[in-house]
């Protein structure tokens, strides 16, 4: 039975009009507030949904409010040799893989349970940021994008805290170059949002129903281009990236890993260097592998359009709970003018 957690986003507000509302009922007559003769106070009363954070799907601590004053935040991060090392990845709820150009890797990277003093590399947007930021109403930190991405987000409604906020700034810290020189402090972000508490949708449909019985797979290598295959391998019940740019104790290690195959094209424009920039559009529908616990399960995925919820649905058409916990979800180019991806799995 899949746990349902909308009910704790409503805003306080609401919730107080409610009550202001029903206490405005005209005449004298409270019968109407009293429990039936056949039910006690207790039966008439729907019981409380337990309180889960929107990105793992697992139950906060102590049953407290996952209502909080700033949003979730998407920290585009560089994922390739230049990045090393990658900052504050360990600490995030969900990472999402996206192809951009140079056939290397950007990394979606998602906070909101916990927000690190220091996130980075922090590099630029892509328009297939859209599809990844809408459904969850989340800010992107970001170092800028080029105008036809800029134009394009802000017409999606997506907001976003580039390098003209003070919390995302170049460092010397002798690692990086300039260039990848870009680091944000999220704790200062997110205290200076100072919003109303509220807690975002569930990202991913998230649920206690085990998945259907899948093939072992203990191996996953995931092409996104020529230059660029993600190799997984399941250790100690996480899955563990075998190419990646996270130093020891920082390390992303989720539970979960998910390839979805998207249609990808190419933007109007090309990158300095001259490359196309691939854009992968996260909205439609398409085949999706869901490694957990060493084992696969094929299914498809559907997203009515790019801020629409995600399901996922197994060979009968029924639906299908993520296991709750952390996910890595791969946005794998599989089909459209700019198809360089694929999935393989061994045991």
């Amino acid at each position: 039975m899949r746990v349902k957690t909308l009910r704790s986003a409503l805003p306080a507000s609401l919730v107080v009009m409610s009550l202001v509302l029903a206490g405005c009922g005209g005449g004298d007559d409270d019968s109407a507030d009293k429990p039936k003769s056949d039910e006690t106070p207790s039966q008439s009363q729907a019981p409380e949904e337990p309180a889960t954070w929107p990105l793992t799907g697992e139950l906060t601590k102590g049953g407290a409010s996952a209502e909080l004053t700033h949003p979730a935040y998407i920290v585009k991060i560089d994922n390739s040799q230049d990045s090393n090392p990658q900052i504050g990845v360990g600490k995030a709820d969900l990472v999402v893989e996206e192809l951009v150009e140079g056939g290397i890797t950007r990394l979606a990277v998602f906070y909101y349970e916990n927000l690190p003093k220091q996130v980075g590399p922090v590099r630029s947007m892509r328009l297939t940021d859209i599809g990844i930021a809408k459904p969850l109403g989340a800010s992107i930190v970001t170092s800028g994008a080029a105008p036809v991405t800029l134009d394009g987000l802000r017409k999606a409604g997506i907001k976003f805290l580039d390098m003209n906020n003070p919390h995302v700034v170049r460092v010397s810290d002798g690692t990086h170059d300039s260039l990848h020189s870009v680091m944000a402090n999220l704790k200062k972000i997110g205290a200076d949002a100072k919003q109303d508490p509220a807690r975002p949708a569930d990202y991913l449909p998230f649920g206690d129903e085990a998945l259907p019985a899948g093939k072992t797979a203990t191996t996953i290598d995931v092409k996104l281009s020529g230059s660029r295959t993600s190799h997984w391998k399941f250790e100690g019940g996480k899955y563990v990236l075998q190419n990646g740019y996270m130093p020891q104790g920082d390390v992303f290690t989720p539970d979960t890993v998910i390839a979805a195959t998207v249609r990808t094209t190419l933007a109007p424009y090309s990158d300095p260097a001259g490359n196309p920039v691939p854009v992968s559009h996260f909205e439609g529908s398409g085949k999706a592998l869901i490694f957990h616990d060493g084992k696969v399960v094929e299914a498809t995925w559907e997203k009515a359009d790019e801020g629409a919820e995600i399901t996922f649905k197994d060979a009968d058409g029924k639906e299908l709970d993520i296991p709750v916990g952390r996910t890595w979800l791969e946005l794998v180019p599989g089909k459209g003018a700019a198809a360089t991806g694929g999935v393989t799995y061994g045991k």
